[in-house]
């Protein structure tokens, strides 16, 4: 714990301007950002004495170990470089509203030849056209399976599409008039495109231009009694009113608006958005967030703001966002919001008439969400918890383990030998920080092992040495650890992080910040392993234990006698979440890393040849084995083919030696290819 004393500024040091600033730890991890209209004024109120400051805000001028700034021109830049820096560094004191689910949305592939409709979830992409988000994915398929009737627009995979251009028969949907079939050409990529932005304005809220088009053709058919067509224009106008009965008309003067609510405690908070377009509800998220920072109501929607058009342009940022109270600096942040729009955004509170009333209905949702929360994180906080109070009584460390590290080696009866790190911090997974290890064989330059066979004890002793070398190579390059007689501690590895320097901007780096306990999948071989690793590099402040799997024993090191905990002990089970996550992780890329190895081909080899052209040399020839019987002329015969790259086929292929034939592991068999000859490609074509 620092005192703030320690690293504040001298006076008259910080400039009195707009501007943002950051506390970094003792790591140099930028943990807080915030911005000011005068940073003399604000960065003075983080200063002065303890006892004054809220509990949140103590607990971050004492975690911090040095403060620093950037001046602005204005406040709206200062805005925005607060919102980069929130979302570049991640800092931990920080408001970070997170989602409680992942919101599909209605996509429109807008930048493709022939635009596709379909769900999507995730980070928005480029020249996609989003609506909602929705609560239900089956809602937006509803509502689709609807609109085709009158926007034919394409909604098959790249795959379904392919296939079809290349068969020249269209699918299921192609066939009862629910898709225009650009894949066979009935429709041209022109028109098509038109379909899908029509679908798009329909969706946007335009809708009465259709109906009215619609019930206008559909007279005209009556007229000329063309009945059987204006009975589809009926049943189409149908189609398209019942679409719009999924979302009830709630602002009865078509208004375009995001309205946010919020419901908080002395906690936590959390946010609800409705997005109203055309009047009616086109989608609705959630978010909860800890408060972390003293933060009031109009701080919790300065943050939402940020998060929920940080990223936006266009029409994706309404031209009214209805809120419960008014940021600090309205100005600043209605001016950004315009600025992201490229048109002036309304930012004020509802006082009267449907869209109080609506509000109230946001802030009724917010309020259940939270109650929800609470309800589902009481038990889970209080758990996890006692389950690190139990871990650290056990194992008799000072301290609860708020950073746990697991390392467990996985391999293939010795090949394709892996090794996997996993991170949890207060009892949950940071998946940000799992790693992945090639084992090497090696430490440094000292060759230790050939990397071949089961060696589980030598895997982990390499991993646990690369780990933490390069932790010390990030305290040495950050200018925080110095060895004996004053000289850098550690030899920095050939493959260590060395761009930048001490000066380096404090975003989360790889391996870069110890954790107070390590865990290995293993007994006593494996503890004393990853305990002799650390003690060669010099760390004897990251506790180690092992967690064997046949009787769930804990093992530390030097100890003859396990440390066995409780069936029922909390702390024993989140050990046993811990090994088991670094476990599926390892072998997840263990079994990635194989199949990678068994799918190479002596074509791989040659340069410059792509997928394309090998799939036609296969084709062209049926087999590997066939192509290697092959001369030189016949390859050139395969399109696309010239005579040095067909030299350079046939010398891949004499310098590759034929593979071992393929055996079936239920009979015993070799299994012969179409040739009658033994198949050497495992039982896989590759066509």
């Amino acid at each position: 714990m620092a005192d703030p004393s320690s690293y504040r500024p001298k006076p008259g040091q910080i400039p009195d301007s707009p501007g943002v600033y950051k506390f970094r730890d003792e790591h140099r991890r930028v943990i807080y950002v915030g911005k000011a209209k005068s940073l003399r004024q604000r960065l003075a109120n983080y200063f002065q004495d303890l006892a004054g400051l809220h509990p949140r805000t103590r607990t971050m001028v004492t975690t911090a170990a040095s403060v620093e700034w950037t001046v602005v021109s204005t406040e709206v830049e200062a805005l925005q470089l607060e919102y980069s820096w929130i979302k570049e560094f991640d800092p931990r004191f920080n408001v970070k509203y997170r989602d409680d689910k992942s919101y599909p949305y209605l996509a429109v592939t807008l930048g493709e030849e022939f635009p596709r409709v379909q769900v999507m979830r995730g980070h928005k992409q480029k020249g996609v056209r989003y609506f909602g988000p929705y609560a239900h994915a089956w809602a937006i398929r509803e509502t689709v399976d609807l609109l085709l009737r009158v926007f034919p627009v394409r909604t098959c995979t790249s795959g379904v599409f392919r296939n079809a251009a290349r068969t020249g028969r269209p699918c299921l949907l192609g066939y009862i008039g629910k898709c225009s079939a650009p894949c066979v050409g009935r429709i041209s990529p022109e028109d098509h495109k038109e379909l899908a932005e029509e679908f798009c304005d329909f969706m946007a809220g335009r809708t009465g231009t259709y109906i009215r088009r619609l019930e206008k053709d559909m007279m005209a058919a009556a007229e000329e009694m063309e009945y059987e067509r204006a009975a589809r224009l009926r049943d189409d106008i149908d189609a398209l009113k019942r679409a719009m009965e999924k979302n009830a008309v709630v602002l009865a003067d078509a208004t375009d608006a995001d309205l946010i609510a919020v419901a908080e405690d002395e906690l936590e908070a959390a946010v609800q958005i409705f997005h109203v377009r055309g009047g009616r509800v086109r989608g609705q998220r959630g978010w909860v967030t800890d408060k972390v920072e003293a933060v009031d109501t109009a701080g919790l929607v300065e943050h939402a703001l940020q998060q929920l058009y940080g990223e936006e342009t266009g029409d994706a940022v309404p031209r009214e966002v209805l809120v419960p109270a008014l940021p600090e600096d309205l100005d600043a942040v209605t001016q950004w919001l315009s600025g992201r729009r490229g048109s002036q955004v309304s930012l004020r509170i509802p006082q009267r008439g449907d869209k109080k009333d609506l509000m109230e209905t946001v802030g009724r949702n917010a309020q259940q969400a939270l109650v929800l929360h609470k309800t589902k994180r009481a038990s889970d906080l209080t758990t996890r918890s006692r389950a690190l109070e139990e871990i650290a009584d056990a194992l008799g460390l000072d301290t609860a383990p708020l950073r746990i590290e697991c390392f467990d080696i996985s391999h293939l009866q010795g090949e394709d030998v892996v090794a996997s790190m996993v991170v949890f911090e207060d009892g949950l997974p940071r998946k940000s920080e799992y790693r992945r290890f090639q084992i090497k064989g090696r430490v440094g330059d000292t060759q230790v092992w050939h990397g071949e066979g089961q060696d589980d004890v030598r895997s982990m002793h390499e991993v646990i040495s690369r780990r933490f070398r390069r932790y010390l190579a990030e305290k040495e390059r950050t200018g925080e650890w110095v060895g004996e007689n004053g000289t850098p501690g550690g030899e920095v590895p050939a493959d260590a992080d060395t761009d930048g320097g001490p000066e380096d901007n404090g975003r989360p780096r790889k391996f870069a910040y110890p954790p107070q306990l390590v865990v290995v999948d293993g007994g006593q071989p494996q503890v004393a392993a990853a305990r002799r690793a650390l003690d060669e590099l010099g760390i004897d402040d990251v506790a180690v234990c092992g967690l064997a799997k046949r009787l769930e024993e804990v093992w530390l090191p030097g100890d003859d006698d396990p440390v066995v905990l409780p069936r029922s002990s909390e702390g024993l089970y989140l050990l046993q979440r811990v090994r088991d996550t670094a476990h599926d992780f390892a072998i997840r890329y263990q079994r990635t890393k194989r199949h990678k190895r068994l799918r190479t081909s002596p074509l791989d080899a040659v340069p410059g040849l792509g997928d394309a052209r090998k799939k036609a040399l296969i084709k062209h020839f049926g087999s590997v084995k066939r192509l290697r019987q092959a001369t030189i002329e016949q390859i050139c015969e395969v399109p696309g083919f010239g005579r040095k790259t067909a030299e350079a086929v046939a010398v891949a292929l004499a310098q590759a030696a034929p593979a071992a034939p393929a055996v079936n592991t239920a009979t015993g068999e070799i299994m012969e290819d179409d040739t009658g000859g033994p198949r050497t490609d495992g039982g896989a074509r590759d066509d």
